[in-house]
């Protein structure tokens, strides 16, 4: 089923790319400890989700000389399948390839999770949205410096018809039922 601006209300696991943002040691480090816990811990649900199901993933790192690299806990879990760009344009369409690499994954829906919600992962779904993809950001999966600037994020997104729902969500919906034979896998995830 799709929504009038065709947009599937459910996330596909068929259709489905991870998009792991700039979650990167100095971008993090400047987040409160209890919001930057909460990322982490979803992330790395959403990333062994992914690798489980066999969702491609991605990840970016906003100029890494100057922010430092991908923190361990991304980097340890992608497998070979995954790619990796480097950027200096806050969307992750700025990065070179990273257009190209969505084109040959052939994924409709792009599942996104980093930081920081109102700029490099507002702008990356704005700019993914309006090159045609479904775009999802995981709510309880971004974060920003500030709790002002993440609602505003969030209130931005939804005015853009962006999909905000949270990391269980796109479990379940990736399973779709409990007879899947990853369901009790995926499950164990969930703590």
């Amino acid at each position: 089923m799709t929504t009038k601006n065709n947009q599937n209300l459910l996330c596909n696991i068929d259709d489905s790319c991870l998009v792991i943002i700039d979650v990167q040691k100095k971008l993090t480090s400047a987040i409160p400890d209890k919001v930057i816990n909460r990322l982490r811990k979803n992330t790395a649900i959403l990333l062994n989700a992914a690798n489980e199901l066999n969702v491609p993933v991605i990840s970016t790192a906003q100029y890494p000389k100057g922010l430092g690299t991908t923190e361990a806990f991304i980097t340890e879990n992608l497998t070979n399948s995954a790619t990796t760009f480097e950027k200096t344009r806050f969307s992750c369409l700025g990065a070179d390839g990273f257009t190209k690499h969505l084109t040959l994954l052939n994924k409709k829906q792009i599942i996104i999770t980093g930081v920081e919600a109102h700029i490099c992962i507002f702008q990356s779904a704005i700019d993914l949205r309006l090159a045609g993809f479904e775009v999802y950001v995981v709510i309880d999966a971004i974060a920003s410096r500030e709790f002002t600037s993440y609602e505003s994020a969030l209130t931005r997104l939804k005015q853009a018809n962006v999909s905000l729902l949270n990391t269980e969500s796109v479990l379940f919906e990736w399973l779709r039922d409990a007879a899947h034979e990853k369901f009790k896998t995926i499950s164990k995830l969930i703590h």
